[in-house]
């Protein structure tokens, strides 16, 4: 029977620390990294071990995930002074939670290999915090079949779909379909919301009341509740990281000549946002914009 890989996380951030205890639950030795040092406290208490820089998690792991903001913090972890190239090797592998720039996964992967072997599955998640916590996130990855197949039973401890979507950089492209999806419907459910309270029908109902009909969703389910109750605290994501996909999932449109106006008319909203001092804030807060509040 092959001994458990060794496995490394990078990002101990809102998603990495629950994906990281996931993984200490099922009994794999985790090496651990984190830019801001005191987040790492909680794995550290499961039994996780930290290192010095990513080079030395990429030393210490057979695997080596990470879930970073975006392509420049990726390209930093990856390719820094003391990042994972400079202490990688051939056999090793990088799987890439982060969501970011398709180019840039392929790029990524490229100078991986050519630097120090090692190869790269781009792997964006879906689910949020909450699935990261169940278990029962959406994987799409990106990467050669075998590298997809090598990591598959560790993640298994981490998502309910793990889906190859075809090679490098594709897995980024799946996830900025799903974020036009997510974008473009967080306004919708806003405008819903609102106008369910504006004609005095009680919002809180709503989503209940629609549940298992055509307009449902997951969305609906859990953030049309935390709109009707101005419950946004702890965030469950940012409204910066939603416009930076949108930004990303515009760059690709430009690219293969492929209109998108429902995702345009949501990024602006999400600027709209961040120019009043949300950007931190999860998407909800957008039924605050429509009510007139700040």
């Amino acid at each position: 029977m092959n001994a458990a890989p060794r496995l490394g996380f990078i990002g101990i951030g809102l998603m990495g620390k629950p994906m990281t205890l996931r993984l200490l639950t099922a009994g794999y030795a985790v090496t651990v990294w984190n830019r801001s040092r005191e987040k790492l406290a909680p794995v550290l208490a499961r039994g996780a071990v930290a290192a010095e820089s990513p080079a030395a998690v990429a030393q210490a792991a057979d695997i080596v995930m990470m879930c970073v903001t975006d392509q420049h913090a990726a390209d930093a972890v990856l390719f820094g002074p003391d990042g994972v190239a400079a202490g990688g090797a051939a056999g090793k592998l990088v799987v890439d939670f982060s969501s970011i720039a398709p180019e840039s996964a392929r790029a990524f992967a490229k100078r991986l290999h050519r630097q120090c072997g090692m190869g790269l599955v781009d792997a964006p998640v879906s689910g949020g915090t909450i699935g990261a916590e169940q278990g029962t996130l959406a994987i799409m990855a990106g990467g050669a079949p075998e590298h997809v197949e090598r990591v598959r039973p560790v993640i298994a401890h981490l998502a309910q779909r793990f889906t190859r979507m075809g090679d490098a950089g594709a897995g980024q492209v799946t996830k900025l379909c799903n974020q036009i999806i997510v974008g473009c419907l967080f306004p919708v459910i806003a405008e819903a919301m609102r106008l369910a309270e504006a004609a005095g029908v009680d919002a809180n109902a709503l989503p209940a009341a629609l549940k298992g009909g055509f307009a449902d969703s997951l969305p609906l389910q859990v953030f049309g509740a935390r709109m009707a109750a101005r419950r946004f605290d702890p965030p469950l994501g940012a409204v910066s990281i939603m416009l930076k996909d949108l930004e990303n999932a515009a760059s690709v449109a430009k690219e293969s000549g492929v209109p998108l106006p429902m995702a345009h008319t949501a990024a602006e909203l999400y600027r709209l946002l961040i120019a009043q001092g949300r950007g931190a804030h999860e998407p909800s807060v957008l039924i605050d914009l429509l009510a007139g509040k700040r």
